[in-house]
């Protein structure tokens, strides 16, 4: 039996365009026959990243700029250029049975996640194989110099962020992680279509005399009141993390503080659309993972004061409550809520004071839940 921590929040957000299209424009879906706005769930899965990232000190980098990192690492400790640059080429070349490909730039062929202490153990590696490297380098084929189970166990690594989120690298076998976390799309609970922005800027060392500006442009935004929902996977994030509860109750939380906390950045300059969610609601659900977002295929309608919080925040707890009767309670084992509101509701579990207070209430059931099914297997 697997727990799953499952993550809800209504937030809205002013004018801002946090996640653009090709053509700069705000991303949307249409859902419930009803346009909304859209923010994808690779654009939030990447701030909620960096934030568990800094919160544990583990840093992590996706880069295709392995082999270029390593050549400037060799370079830094006084390599020639020449054998820096085979050196890195080879580092790849050792990976898996067939490689991993250089391109002409000198990136790899492929998308690596590895965490950033990779780069050094590498180049350390390269180091004690310096003298094979050079008698390699003038060689047309020089085949595999550097020991490939000791590359491959460098880019197998995983930090936390790696447990949570996945790794593909169908290149290194075993070096594929199934993400025990899930991130879904953001959407508008009401309809919301893109806004044209006319902009200028002033030319400051324009005369007195002289009009006009120095640029002027259109641009698009957004606004609106947004479902959010993640999903942890418990069980496996305990598997990734090699059985250690301490490091799952840490990554557990810090997950779900950044869920709540993070918000993507773009346009922020321009915008500072830095708000809060005005509810998350949190549950600890053993065997599957529930979405809520079908409260708002049915797009909610402002209020008599014109506003979609509190309808959507209505619209949530009515959906949950529904859904709660269906499930029972064989498979639910906490039900808590945030809000900056008092609206009492009766779906969403019980009302803690704090974002800090309902997280760590409901990392420690799903610990204790996890610790339950573990011991009954």
């Amino acid at each position: 039996m697997s727990v799953f921590l499952d993550l809800n929040a209504v937030q809205s957000v002013p004018a801002a365009n946090l996640n653009r299209d090709d053509l700069g424009s705000p991303k949307s879906v249409r859902y419930g026959n009803a346009p909304r706005i859209r923010v994808s769930s690779q654009s939030w899965k990447r701030v909620i990243r960096h934030g568990v990232e800094q919160d544990l000190g583990e840093k992590a980098a996706r880069s295709r700029l392995v082999p270029l990192k390593v050549r400037a690492a060799l370079i830094g400790q006084g390599w020639p250029e020449e054998l820096a640059v085979f050196a890195g080429e080879r580092v790849m070349a050792a990976a898996g049975k067939k490689g991993i490909g250089i391109e002409k730039e000198g990136h790899s062929s492929v998308l690596l996640f590895v965490p950033e202490t990779a780069i050094a153990e590498l180049a350390a590696l390269c180091g004690e194989f310096r003298d094979d490297l050079e008698k390699a380098l003038t060689k047309r084929n020089p085949g595999p110099v550097l020991p490939g189970e000791r590359v491959e166990a460098v880019l197998k690594q995983r930090t936390v962020s790696i447990a949570l989120l996945g790794r593909m690298l169908a290149e290194v076998p075993g070096a594929n992680v199934d993400g025990a976390a899930q991130v879904a799309h953001a959407f508008t609970t009401h309809p919301s279509e893109p806004q044209r922005d006319y902009f200028t800027a002033v030319d400051d060392w324009l005369g007195e005399a002289e009009t006009g500006s120095g640029h002027l442009d259109t641009a698009e935004f957004s606004a609106g009141v947004f479902y959010r929902y993640a999903t942890v996977n418990v069980t496996d994030l305990l598997a990734h993390l090699e059985g250690d509860a301490q490091a799952t109750r840490t990554a557990l939380a810090s997950f779900a503080g950044q869920f709540i906390l993070s918000l993507p950045q773009a346009k922020r300059n321009s915008t500072a659309p830095h708000t809060l969610p005005d509810l998350v609601h949190l549950a600890v659900r053993r065997h599957r993972p529930v979405s809520l977002a079908a409260a708002f295929e049915t797009p909610v309608t402002a209020d008599n004061n014109g506003g979609f919080s509190a309808p959507s925040r209505a619209a949530l707890d009515d959906y949950a409550t529904r859904i709660n009767r269906l499930l029972g309670t064989d498979n639910t084992a906490f039900l808590g809520h945030a809000a900056v509101h008092d609206d009492k509701p009766t779906g969403l579990g019980a009302a803690h004071d704090s974002y800090t207070a309902l997280v760590d209430a409901a990392v420690a059931t799903a610990l204790a839940e996890t610790a339950t099914a573990e011991a009954g297997q």
